[in-house]
């Protein structure tokens, strides 16, 4: 072969490696969503600690609302129980976890808390009976492993929502943003069709996206890059939110959802709370949060949206994972929309 012939064969070829970085996420058809019955009156629901630990006296608050709410509560072996930072051992907590997917009486599982650890367990975890009769997770942060898991590999909807170390000790002194997140919890379990309307940023990338909702913590989803529990982006509408993170940090992590494909398809994308660590003397980053996004996705021509009330905060709405939504990004208005 000439090297003219040579150099025309390929040509193709490296213009097809050229585009690996935007289409490393598996092209296959999204599965039908799967959504838990709704909760009414009377039905019961798990608390479990799957990563930090917690008190029982910490959880008083949200057992008096869930049962305000009209719920039986259940309270898992791993409350009170401690590890140095875990809810108990991985053992424990695996077994607790299990022990609430498999009781067929629980209806919905409210992780206690955060922190870290449920992906030490997330492998010995056996969802066969909740594929079976799927029933509603809700926690977020460190849960963010189990709704990135549970929409990879089943389709089953969760709920990103505050945890019981979030209830207030006293409901009449809590601030009214506080109290309607923990009461969007309470919509959600009961099959309300959720919206939320929320203050336009300047920032913003306006435009109209309807696509099943999926995102979460975005250090977690980092971490579960490439394994079986990694996030399907794909003309999905993603959130995301963090906490105690430097502003380079999260430049990276925005470059991680860039280069392994998870911005190329969106049909839209949501920035919540981001509680930044301020930069060290003398080493400014020199980008804002909202710069650090915008740069990522500046060739991409669907919605983008800044502040939404989602995150390590108060103002932290209950969220439908795996469910349709809509979102509407206008300069004078948005909203996010449960659409089916």
């Amino acid at each position: 072969m000439n090297r003219k012939n040579f150099l025309s064969s390929i040509v193709p070829l490296a213009a097809s490696f050229t585009n690996i970085s935007k289409s490393l996420e598996p092209d296959v058809p999204e599965a039908k969503p799967v959504t838990p019955a709704y909760l009414k009156k009377g039905d019961t629901i798990a608390i479990t600690c799957p990563a930090g630990f917690i008190t029982s006296e910490e959880i008083v608050p949200a057992i008096g609302k869930l049962t305000d709410w009209g719920f039986t509560v259940k309270v898992g072996t791993t409350v009170g129980k401690r590890d140095f930072t875990f809810g108990g051992t991985d053992d424990e907590r695996r077994d607790d976890f299990q022990q609430m997917l498999d009781d067929k009486k629980v209806k919905a599982i409210l992780c206690a808390r955060g922190g870290y650890g449920t992906i030490r367990i997330i492998d010995g975890l056996d969802f066969k009976h909740l594929e079976q009769h799927p029933k509603w997770i809700v926690g977020f942060s460190d849960i963010t492993v189990l709704h990135s898991h549970l929409n990879h590999n089943y389709g089953i909807a969760s709920i990103h929502a505050k945890m019981c170390n979030s209830f207030p000790a006293d409901w009449n002194l809590a601030e009214e943003v506080q109290k309607q997140s923990i009461e969007s919890i309470f919509k959600c379990l009961t099959g309300e069709k959720m919206k939320y309307d929320f203050v336009p940023n300047s920032k913003n990338k306006t435009g109209i996206a309807m696509g099943t909702l999926v995102g979460g913590n975005l250090k977690t989803l980092e971490s579960l890059a490439g394994s079986n529990s990694d996030l399907v982006t794909k003309n999905k509408i993603l959130f995301v939110e963090d906490t105690g993170e430097y502003l380079y940090s999260i430049d990276r992590m925005f470059w991680n959802l860039k280069r392994t494909g998870k911005l190329t398809s969106l049909a839209g994308l949501i920035v919540g709370g981001f509680k930044k660590k301020p930069d060290d003397a003398g080493e400014e980053f020199g980008k804002s949060l909202e710069e650090i996004v915008l740069e990522k996705v500046k060739e991409y021509r669907y919605p983008v949206c800044f502040d939404f009330p989602v995150g390590h905060q108060k103002n932290n709405v209950a969220l439908k994972c795996g469910i349709k939504h809509t979102l509407e990004v206008q300069s004078n208005d948005c909203n996010l929309i449960e659409t089916i």
